[in-house]
């Protein structure tokens, strides 16, 4: 049982454009360690052939997806440049394998987060702005069968993402009372509030930015923080339009095109 083994299984799902089996089995039970070296292999190979760093993603903090994967803890992931996708334009969805798409609050950062004690007031003090978003979610397990070392050493299930174009300042917002509903053209197909996101999406931040300075890649200004989901998750196919709406943050919409994938 080798992390490498792990990292080539998810390399060549990748590569080959068609899921794999769960790499649980390559690694020792239980060894989220394991799994973020894999994780890691992967990022510096991404970062190697040019792409960059622009902020990180909470996943597994909504109790509700947590029951649809079967996991019991929170994850993190990179989001790279590559995944961005303005809002505005539509995403193809033949950039991904298995995907599916939640509501989330997307936190930008003005400074660093580095403290010995990081808990909400730090976050907060360290945010630029907040505004609503839509992470698309992938896995390259097959049948999204994964347990948590399968979604860490996949960095988190992440796929792409869209920020909303109204960033809101922080100041006043009690982000735990926001509710979010996201619809699929006329239909609401999720429903939460901030609450479900770690009981807040500045808790939740806080887990993060802790997790990340011990594992020595810290929060740095101008990362944007995908802060986990609000809501469930919900299967993407071609052709879906999709709309969130945040109370306090505005909206934000996503069209997908392309053959299935």
């Amino acid at each position: 049982m080798t992390t490498t083994e792990a990292y080539l299984r998810l390399a060549s799902a990748r590569a080959g454009r068609r899921p794999c089996p769960p790499i649980r089995d390559l690694l020792p039970v239980g060894d989220v360690d394991a799994a973020y070296r894999v994780q890691s292999t992967w990022l510096s190979e991404r970062i190697a052939a040019g792409s960059s760093v622009v902020g990180r993603k909470i996943g597994l903090t909504n109790p509700v997806v947590r029951e649809q994967l079967g996991v019991d803890q929170p994850d993190f992931g990179f989001l790279l440049d590559d995944m961005v996708c303005p809002e505005g334009l539509p995403v193809d969805i033949t950039r991904t394998l298995q995907p599916k798409i939640e509501a989330e609050i997307a936190f930008v950062l003005a400074h660093d987060l580095t403290e010995d004690e990081i808990g909400p007031a730090e976050v907060a003090a360290a945010t630029d702005h907040v505004v609503a978003a839509l992470e698309v979610v992938d896995s390259r397990i097959e049948g999204w069968d994964i347990g948590i070392l399968d979604t860490v050493a996949d960095n988190a299930s992440s796929g792409l993402f869209v920020l909303g174009s109204g960033p809101v300042p922080l100041d006043g917002l009690d982000l735990a009372a926001c509710t979010m509903t996201m619809s699929r053209d006329d239909e609401v197909v999720s429903t939460g509030t901030g609450a479900d996101c770690l009981g807040d999406p500045l808790l939740a931040v806080a887990w993060l930015a802790a997790t990340a300075r011990d594992r020595g890649r810290p929060l740095r200004r101008g990362e944007v923080v995908l802060s986990g989901a609000l809501g469930p998750m919900v299967p993407v196919i071609p052709g879906d339009r999709f709309r969130a709406e945040i109370s306090g943050l505005g909206d934000v919409a996503a069209l997908f095109t392309g053959g299935r994938s």
